[in-house]
């Protein structure tokens, strides 16, 4: 019988898989994989050209510009290196100024983007089944955010790389279902902790001791 709680990387402190200078966990992934999957896998870069030429871009940008490249550098970097010409930007309708600024940004280094916000459409949340009461604003009209129709308009632009910035959790998941192309983060959206949601893990041991226990935050209604 398998083990319905097996240790993972999840609860490994020594990530001797990245240099190879310690000693592996017994419970260590690399040395108790399915025999044969490391190099089956391993050979699927060599064998498909797409799959390879966006790792081998993202490990020669790291090996670059390890410690001096910020995230909105490294995708410019990325999109340059990979020869994109039509880059998407899916974005929370909450941060379309954080939007702009990356356009004039991307802009000035030569690459221009194509971006649509999540409440594209002007969809009210009762068409998926919302209810008044679930709503933030009950009694008004709400656009849901429409993940699948901002992958649907960017897949028509034919975009070679899209870019997300704070879509919600969940929505975020659908577009990139949906994304014809390749997909990065520029934002992961925290309302809580402006959009930088690892404050909550370096906390977890002071100031946000409470995300240790089993309670989830309550709904505010």
């Amino acid at each position: 019988m398998s083990d319905p709680h097996p240790l993972t990387c999840a609860n490994c402190t020594i990530g001797n898989c990245s240099k190879l200078m310690k000693s592996f966990p017994g419970f260590c992934l690399t040395t108790n994989a399915k025999e044969g999957i490391v190099d089956d896998v391993t050979k699927r870069y060599i064998k498909s050209p797409k799959d390879r030429k966006i790792a081998l871009a993202a490990a020669e940008i790291e090996g670059s510009y390890y410690g001096r490249a910020t995230r909105v550098e490294e995708i410019l970097l990325f999109v340059k290196k990979m020869g994109y010409k039509k880059v998407g930007v899916a974005t929370c309708a909450g941060l379309l100024s954080e939007c702009n600024q990356f356009a004039k940004v991307a802009k000035a280094k030569g690459v221009d983007v194509y971006g649509v916000a999540c409440k594209v459409g002007a969809v009210d949340k009762t068409v998926i089944g919302l209810t008044e009461e679930q709503k933030i604003s009950p009694g008004s009209h709400e656009s849901m955010c429409n993940p699948i129709l901002q992958a649907e308009l960017l897949n028509e632009e034919k975009t070679d790389f899209n870019i997300i910035i704070g879509l919600c959790v969940g929505h975020d998941s659908l577009f990139i279902k949906h994304s014809k192309a390749p997909v990065t983060y520029l934002i992961v959206k925290d309302r809580v902790l402006c959009h930088n949601p690892a404050a909550a893990l370096y906390g977890a041991n002071a100031y946000y001791k409470k995300l240790l226990g089993p309670e989830l935050p309550s709904p505010s209604k």
